[in-house]
Protein backbone atom coordinates (compact mmCIF):
# COMPACT_ATOMS: atom_id res chain seq x y z
CA UNK A 1 0.00 0.00 0.00
CA UNK A 2 1.62 3.25 -1.11
CA UNK A 3 0.83 6.52 0.64
CA UNK A 4 2.26 9.84 -0.54
CA UNK A 5 3.44 12.02 2.34
CA UNK A 6 4.04 15.71 1.68
CA UNK A 7 6.83 17.08 3.84
CA UNK A 8 7.03 20.72 5.02
CA UNK A 9 10.25 22.63 4.48
CA UNK A 10 11.19 22.48 8.17
CA UNK A 11 11.22 18.64 8.12
CA UNK A 12 12.98 18.15 4.79
CA UNK A 13 16.32 17.74 6.53
CA UNK A 14 15.00 14.29 7.47
CA UNK A 15 14.09 13.45 3.86
CA UNK A 16 17.25 14.70 2.13
CA UNK A 17 15.33 17.71 0.84
CA UNK A 18 12.50 15.72 -0.73
CA UNK A 19 9.14 17.51 -0.80
CA UNK A 20 7.23 14.23 -0.84
CA UNK A 21 8.06 10.66 0.12
CA UNK A 22 6.20 7.36 -0.01
CA UNK A 23 5.35 5.24 2.96
CA UNK A 24 3.20 2.31 3.98
CA UNK A 25 0.83 1.66 6.84
CA UNK A 26 -2.76 0.85 7.61
CA UNK A 27 -2.95 3.74 10.10
CA UNK A 28 -1.25 7.10 10.44
CA UNK A 29 0.77 5.72 13.38
CA UNK A 30 2.01 2.80 11.27
CA UNK A 31 2.82 5.13 8.37
CA UNK A 32 4.92 7.41 10.59
CA UNK A 33 6.75 4.41 12.05
CA UNK A 34 7.44 3.17 8.51
CA UNK A 35 8.76 6.60 7.45
CA UNK A 36 11.05 6.67 10.48
CA UNK A 37 12.79 3.49 9.25
CA UNK A 38 14.05 5.41 6.19
CA UNK A 39 13.97 8.99 7.49
CA UNK A 40 15.22 8.62 11.03
CA UNK A 41 13.90 11.23 13.43
CA UNK A 42 10.87 12.38 11.46
CA UNK A 43 8.40 10.47 13.63
CA UNK A 44 9.68 12.19 16.76
CA UNK A 45 9.02 15.59 15.20
CA UNK A 46 5.38 14.69 14.51
CA UNK A 47 4.47 12.42 17.44
CA UNK A 48 5.04 12.86 21.17
CA UNK A 49 4.02 10.23 23.72
CA UNK A 50 1.80 8.41 21.22
CA UNK A 51 -0.09 11.53 20.15
CA UNK A 52 0.29 14.12 17.43
CA UNK A 53 2.36 17.04 18.64
CA UNK A 54 0.30 20.07 19.52
CA UNK A 55 1.86 22.36 16.91
CA UNK A 56 1.80 19.91 14.00
CA UNK A 57 -1.20 19.52 11.73
CA UNK A 58 -1.66 16.38 9.66
CA UNK A 59 -4.15 16.10 6.82
CA UNK A 60 -5.44 12.97 5.12
CA UNK A 61 -6.64 13.86 1.64
CA UNK A 62 -7.13 17.48 2.80
CA UNK A 63 -9.06 16.51 5.98
CA UNK A 64 -7.53 17.27 9.39
CA UNK A 65 -6.89 13.92 11.12
CA UNK A 66 -7.73 15.49 14.49
CA UNK A 67 -11.36 15.40 13.32
CA UNK A 68 -10.99 11.76 12.25
CA UNK A 69 -9.22 9.27 14.53
CA UNK A 70 -6.01 11.24 15.06
CA UNK A 71 -2.92 9.04 15.09
CA UNK A 72 -5.16 5.97 14.63
CA UNK A 73 -6.76 7.26 11.42
CA UNK A 74 -7.08 4.43 8.88
CA UNK A 75 -5.29 4.84 5.55
CA UNK A 76 -5.93 3.35 2.11
CA UNK A 77 -3.72 2.73 -0.90
CA UNK A 78 -3.29 5.95 -2.87
CA UNK A 79 -4.10 8.28 0.03
CA UNK A 80 -2.18 11.51 0.44
CA UNK A 81 -0.95 12.71 3.84
CA UNK A 82 0.26 16.26 4.37
CA UNK A 83 2.28 17.30 7.42
CA UNK A 84 2.18 20.99 8.25
CA UNK A 85 3.63 22.89 11.18
CA UNK A 86 0.97 25.01 12.87
CA UNK A 87 1.42 28.71 12.30
CA UNK A 88 0.81 31.12 15.13
CA UNK A 89 1.32 34.79 15.53
CA UNK A 90 -0.26 38.04 14.69
CA UNK A 91 0.07 41.66 15.42
CA UNK A 92 1.35 42.75 18.80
Amino acid sequence: MAIEVRIPTILRTYTDGQKAVEGNGETLAALLADLDTRHTGIQGRVVDDGRLRRFVNVYLNDEDVRFLDGINTKLSDGDSVTILPAVAGGMA
